[in-house]
């Protein structure tokens, strides 16, 4: 078992709803928006919640609150924003991108 699988919220991302949900963000967005922002055009395979929901379901299942990303950009990026890290993204010109 590893650290994801201890959330106590972890039941909701295998619920019919979710994967609706899921499958909906990616087919109107289907490239990374981290990505995007770099002049990168990947496609993304994650669906991810802007404001970490912790378990509260309304804020899980608001569409509002998701963005598509690639595995890369969710597993580097969006985890060390998580962990209050601040992350500066360059553009395809080498210049930050300010957000």
């Amino acid at each position: 078992m590893n650290y994801r699988d201890k959330r106590p919220w972890q039941h909701l991302y295998g619920r019919k709803r979710w994967q609706a949900l899921r499958d909906r963000q990616l087919a109107e967005q289907p490239l990374c928006e981290y990505c995007l922002r770099r002049e990168i055009v990947e496609a993304a395979t994650v669906v991810d919640h802007i404001k970490p929901h912790k378990g509260d379901e309304a804020l899980f299942h608001d569409p509002d609150n998701l963005q598509s990303l690639c595995k890369h950009c969710h597993d580097s990026d969006k985890r060390l924003e998580e962990a209050g890290k601040v992350v500066i993204r360059f553009g395809a010109d080498g210049y930050p991108i300010e957000e």
